[in-house]
């Protein structure tokens, strides 16, 4: 009987996951099944640039998998019972499978502080992007903005925005002190491209309340805020904690080196959806870096127990970490295989073009889901970090 194979999500992980299988296996071996709720692939590594006003690439799912063995499925997943190892879509179809790749990715963290008649954004979307968008157009020159949360994500958010919109008064709220974890030469050149974006920056303050008009620091203090963007991290999909797969306390599903459930060995979860171990024994970290040679991990897993033979083993490790500080300078921060820092970086403009390469090296690996790549090239794919 046909192997099925169900693939829930097509970001970085999902679509590498399953363009892999499709390149590696036949028809009479698997059933491969893709689903989305969305019908084109979208680079969250850029949403913040789609913020702004910059246009991005389509992606067609159908256009990238056409010709493959993969049946694309665009809809919304609702249910999950692993006793019957079936999904259920919002259509109403249920979808049975003999092996499941979990790659739904995750979502914006919701805002840890009591919010009142705030507009909230964030760029965790191509919706919230839009929307962001939108409000962005909306203000007045002069018009206070703040961003909340300094990790990656919040760095590039802002910096994009002050570069667009220098006649906008943006203020970085950050908990703990920017650019933590980075080389000494790295914060250097952060402080000094916030400082020449006229960006100013709280930091070592929490922001315990918002309201329409501004946020305020559990100090007490306030400051003006027409308009907030939140970024303090990201959740998992819920749909593993609305099962009985095993998570960890952030909800996302526990794996072992080969991203196979600790619970239910027959589903194998990736990217965001997934608390694997990297080097050092820390989690990997959200992000594309992490999704797409664990796409690949997946895959090899499959194939392997399909085929009877010993799973191939990708590196998990890291390599940089990659930061835009608007579209004309950025910051490479090298890292050891555990995400910490190393002495030296790249800054300016030359870090801007190979923060841009590494993007649209992602993208192209995502988009040609089924062409293959070395796995020394997926290890090293290193981006923003969500």
């Amino acid at each position: 009987m046909t192997h099925r194979i169900l693939v829930l999500g097509a970001g970085y992980a999902g679509t590498v996951a399953a363009g892999t299988l499709a390149r590696r296996l036949r028809p009479d071996d698997a059933r491969i099944t893709l689903v989305n709720a969305a019908p084109d692939f979208v680079e969250r590594v850029r949403m913040h640039e789609l913020a702004v006003g910059h246009a991005l690439r389509p992606r067609s799912l159908a256009e990238m998998f056409s010709g493959t063995a993969v049946d694309l499925v665009i809809d919304r997943v609702t249910g999950l019972d692993t006793t019957t190892r079936r999904v259920t879509l919002t259509g109403g179809e249920d979808l049975e499978y003999d092996s499941l790749v979990l790659a739904l990715g995750s979502a914006p963290a919701p805002p840890a502080a009591e919010v009142a008649d705030a507009r909230i954004r964030s760029v965790g979307s191509r919706e919230e992007a839009l929307r962001l968008r939108t409000d962005l157009a909306a203000l007045p020159a002069g018009s206070p903005l703040s961003v909340v949360g300094a990790g990656l994500t919040g760095l590039e958010a802002a910096t994009e925005i002050a570069e667009s919109r220098p006649d906008l008064r943006v203020t970085l709220h950050s908990g703990g002190e920017v650019g933590a974890g980075l080389s000494a030469r790295a914060v250097r050149h952060l402080r000094s491209a916030l400082g020449r974006l006229g960006i100013k920056v709280r930091e070592g303050l929490r922001v315990e309340t918002a309201d329409r008009e501004r946020v305020r620091t559990v100090d007490g203090s306030s400051y003006p805020a027409d308009l907030v963007l939140w970024s303090s991290g990201f959740a998992p999909s819920p749909l593993a904690g609305t099962s009985d797969l095993e998570t960890h306390a952030d909800g996302r599903v526990l794996v072992d080196r080969a991203l196979r459930s600790l619970s239910h060995p027959e589903v194998l979860a990736v990217g965001d959806a997934a608390w694997a171990r990297g080097p050092g024994g820390s989690p990997l970290r959200m992000s594309c870096a992490s999704g797409i040679p664990m796409g690949w991990q997946a895959a090899e897993t499959l194939v392997a127990e399909l085929r009877g033979r010993s799973a191939r083993r990708v590196p998990l490790g890291y390599f940089t970490q990659c930061l835009s500080l608007g579209r004309r300078d950025g910051l490479i921060q090298p890292v050891h295989p555990d995400d910490t820092s190393r002495r030296t970086a790249l800054t300016g403009k030359a870090a801007a073009l190979t923060k841009e390469q590494v993007c649209r090296g992602a993208a192209w690996a995502a988009g040609h889901p089924t062409l293959g790549l070395p796995v020394p090239t997926l290890s090293a794919r290193s981006t923003v970090g969500a």
